[in-house]
C-alpha cells in the first residue's frame, strides 16, 4: 500500500473503502463503528478483504459515477471489459423512509468480450479475532465466526458459488452481481432486483447532489466533498462521523493512531455549518435533534465526542493481534479523548445553535430545549474559561491556556447574546456582554504576542498555531485589522512547509509533527484571500488539490515532500474545509443548475 487510493462508498449507516485495484479492504457491518468485516487496510496478512484478480494485460481505471457515491472500477485488456459499480443501497421508499441496509452490493456489467476473473472472498468476522469459517449454501455463501461474539455475513451471488468460494477461474457471459449483506435476505435477489437497487440508489445521490447550490468555480471539488460529508451522517440520530476508519498513522511507523468513527461537537459543528451555506438544512436539523438528544440540559459536563447513537463512555482499547497499517500500530477501538476538557467546545455548539435559530424556524419546544442549552453552556464557560484545557488537537499532556480555546469561549457568549436577543431574553445581556468583554481583552492582552506580531499557540508562547487563523472566520477579529493581518503572515512564515502547513511545529506528547495537518491548508488559503492576497490563496488552492487522490478524497495528513495521504480517511474536518475555502474563491453562486457534464467516465 502506497497510498491511501481508495474510494469511499456508504449509505448513511455504514460505508466501505474500495482500493483503486477493486478491493474492499476496509468494511465495517452493520454500522459504521461496527466490527469490521474486511480489515485487510490494517493487516495485510490476516485482515480479510473481497477483489477480483485478472490477468496482468488487463488496465483498471476507477472514478465516481458523477454526483454520486457510487464507485465504478472497469477492468479492460482491450478485448474483454467489465465494470465493477460499488455501491451501498440507499434511496426512499413509497411511505417516504429510507431503505439503507447493511448491504454491500457490487454490480458487474460486462462491457465486452468475455472477460475472466477469479473472486478473492475472504472476510474476516471481528476484527480478524480467531477463525472465520466460510460454507456455501444453496442460496447464499455463509461466513461467521465464534470468536467473542458470534457474527455472520451472508454473500448472495448469481455466480457459481463454489468457484467464487475457491478463487477458481469464472468467465463473465453477462452482467453479474454480488450482494454482501448482514442479514439474511428474505426475498429472492437476482441481477434485476440488484440493477433495480443501482438505479434507485443512483437516483438518491443525483437529487441530492441537485439540491446542492452550484458555484461558478469549483464545482465537482464542492460536490465531491458535500457527498462525503452526507456519507458521514449517521441517519438514525443526525450524528456526523469524524471518518470512517480507525488507527491509519499521522506518520508511518509513528503510534499517533486513533479511532475516529465517533462524533465529535467540533468536527460535526462545523459540517453543520457548511451544510447550511450549500443548501442542505435537513442534515443541519437532524444535527441539531442530536444535540438536544445528547447534552445534558443543566449538567456543566459537555463532552467533546460522543458515539453516532449518544453513546457516552467510548473506552480504548488495543488490537494487538493485528500489525497495523504498513506496521504502524497500536490498532486501536474507542478513543479516551472522550474524557478530555477543551473548552472551544462550547462555542463551536453554541455557533450551530446561533445558526439553527437565525435561519430555520424552531418549534417553541425545541426553543426551550435549546435555550436551556444555551445558558447552560455559559455557565459552563464563566465556571471554566480561565482554566487550562487539552485544546483542539486534543494534547495528552498537561493542559494549557489555548489561545484558540479562549477564542471560542468568546465565541460561545457572544452567540449566546445573539441567541437572547432573537428569543427576546433581554435580562441577560448586560452580563453576558460584561463576560464576553472580559474574555476578550483576556485574548488580547496574553495572546498577543508583540515580538512576532502574532497571537500565539498558548500564553505566554512563542509558537504559532493555525487554529488562530479562524480569529476571522469566527468575528472576533476583522480581516483587515493588523493584528489578524499580523497573524496570518506569522503563521505562513512560520508553519509552511513544501507549500502545505504544519498544525504547530513544537513538541507535543509524541515528538515533533512530521506532516501537514489537511484542514490547516484550507484554513490558510481562506485566511490570505480574506487579508487580499487572492491570488497567492488560489495558487495554494490548487496546490492543496493536486495532493488529493485518484477520486478527489482527502485523509487527515499529508506528508511533506511526497505528499502521500496519511492518518484517517476520508476526513469529514479536511473535506468541510475545502468547501468553506473553495466557497470564498469562487465568491458566488450560479443563477441557473449546471447539467452534469458527462453520466460516464470522461
Amino acid at each position: 500500500m502506497e497510498n491511501l487510493d481508495y474510494g469511499v462508498i456508504g449509505n448513511c449507516v455504514s460505508a466501505a473503502l474500495v482500493s483503486k485495484k477493486g478491493w474492499i479492504d476496509w468494511c465495517c457491518l452493520p454500522e459504521f463503528n461496527s466490527a469490521s468485516v474486511f480489515g485487510r487496510l490494517l493487516d495485510v496478512d490476516i485482515g480479510g478483504t473481497f477483489g477480483f484478480r485478472c490477468s496482468d494485460d488487463y488496465r483498471v481505471n476507477q472514478w465516481y459515477y458523477p454526483g454520486t457515491n457510487i464507485i465504478v472500477t472497469r477492468f479492460d485488456n482491450g478485448k474483454d471489459a467489465f465494470e465493477v459499480r460499488d455501491f451501498m443501497p440507499r434511496y426512499y421508499l413509497e411511505d417516504g423512509s429510507y431503505y439503507a441496509p447493511p448491504d454491500l452490493i457490487r454490480f458487474i456489467v460486462l462491457k465486452s468480450g468475455n472477460p475472466e476473473f477469479r473472486v478473492v472472498y475472504d472476510p474476516k468476522l471481528n476484527y480478524a479475532k480467531g477463525e472465520t469459517q466460510t460454507d456455501v449454501d444453496p442460496d447464499y455463501i455463509k461466513s461467521y465466526s465464534f470468536e467473542g461474539k458470534y457474527e455472520s455475513v451472508y454473500l448472495y451471488t448469481d455466480l457459481d458459488k463454489d468457484s467464487v468460494a475457491a478463487g477458481r477461474p469464472i468467465k463473465l457471459t453477462g452482467n453479474a452481481f454480488f450482494l454482501l449483506s448482514y442479514n439474511q435476505k428474505i426475498r429472492r435477489q437476482d441481477v434485476s432486483r440488484i440493477y433495480l437497487k443501482y438505479e434507485r440508489t443512483k437516483v438518491y445521490w443525483l437529487n441530492w447532489t441537485e439540491r446542492t447550490i452550484q458555484l461558478n468555480k469549483y464545482d465537482d471539488v464542492i460536490k465531491r466533498s458535500a457527498l462525503l460529508l452526507k456519507l458521514l451522517t449517521y441517519q438514525k440520530t443526525g450524528a456526523v462521523l469524524a471518518a470512517v476508519t480507525t488507527s491509519l498513522p499521522e506518520a508511518i511507523g509513528e503510534v499517533r493512531n486513533w479511532d475516529y468513527r465517533f462524533c465529535w461537537i467540533r468536527d460535526a459543528a462545523m459540517t453543520i455549518r457548511i451544510f447550511n451555506r450549500i443548501a442542505h438544512t435537513r442534515e443541519a436539523m437532524g444535527f441539531l435533534k442530536f444535540i438536544i438528544d445528547v447534552t445534558p440540559a443543566k449538567d456543566e459536563r459537555i463532552q467533546i465526542m460522543y458515539g453516532i447513537r449518544g453513546e457516552k463512555e467510548l473506552t480504548e482499547y488495543t488490537l494487538d493481534h493485528l500489525a497495523g497499517y504498513e506496521g504502524s500500530a497500536p490498532v486501536r477501538v474507542g478513543n479516551a479523548a472522550y474524557k478530555q476538557k477543551q473548552h472551544d467546545i462550547y462555542g463551536v455548539l453554541m455557533d450551530v445553535i446561533y445558526q439553527d435559530m437565525r435561519y430555520y424556524q424552531v418549534s417553541t419546544e425545541n426553543a426551550e430545549e435549546l435555550w436551556t442549552i444555551v445558558r447552560a453552556i455559559v455557565k459552563s464557560v464563566e465556571i471554566n474559561w480561565q482554566k487550562p484545557d487539552k485544546g483542539i488537537w486534543e494534547i495528552r499532556s498537561e493542559g494549557r491556556h489555548f489561545t484558540f480555546s479562549k477564542l471560542l469561549c468568546w465565541v460561545a457568549v457572544d452567540r449566546a447574546i445573539k441567541v437572547a436577543s432573537i428569543l427576546r431574553m433581554e435580562r441577560y445581556l448586560d452580563e453576558w456582554t460584561r463576560l464576553k468583554n472580559e474574555i476578550c481583552h483576556d485574548i488580547m492582552t496574553k495572546g498577543w504576542n508583540p515580538e512576532l506580531n502574532a497571537f500565539t499557540q498558548y500564553y505566554g508562547s512563542n509558537e504559532m498555531d493555525a487554529s488562530n487563523l479562524l480569529m476571522e472566520s469566527y468575528g472576533f477579529l476583522e480581516a483587515n485589522d493588523p493584528k489578524f493581518i499580523g497573524t496570518v503572515e506569522a503563521t505562513r512564515r512560520e508553519l509552511i512547509n513544501d507549500g502545505l502547513m504544519y498544525r504547530y511545529k513544537n513538541e507535543d506528547d509524541f515528538g515533533l509533527p512530521s506532516t501537514s495537518f489537511t484542514i490547516c491548508n484550507f484554513w490558510m488559503i481562506t485566511s490570505l484571500f480574506r487579508i487580499g492576497r487572492r491570488e497567492e490563496a488560489e495558487e495554494m488552492f490548487n496546490h492543496v488539490l493536486s495532493c488529493s487522490n485518484h477520486v478527489g478524497l482527502f485523509s487527515e495528513d499529508i506528508a511533506f515532500g511526497s505528499h502521500r495521504l496519511l492518518g484517517n480517511f476520508p476526513q469529514g474536518y479536511s473535506h468541510l474545509a475545502l468547501i468553506e475555502s473553495a466557497l470564498t474563491l469562487a465568491g458566488g453562486t450560479t443563477s441557473e443548475s449546471k447539467v452534469i457534464k458527462s453520466l460516464e467516465k470522461p
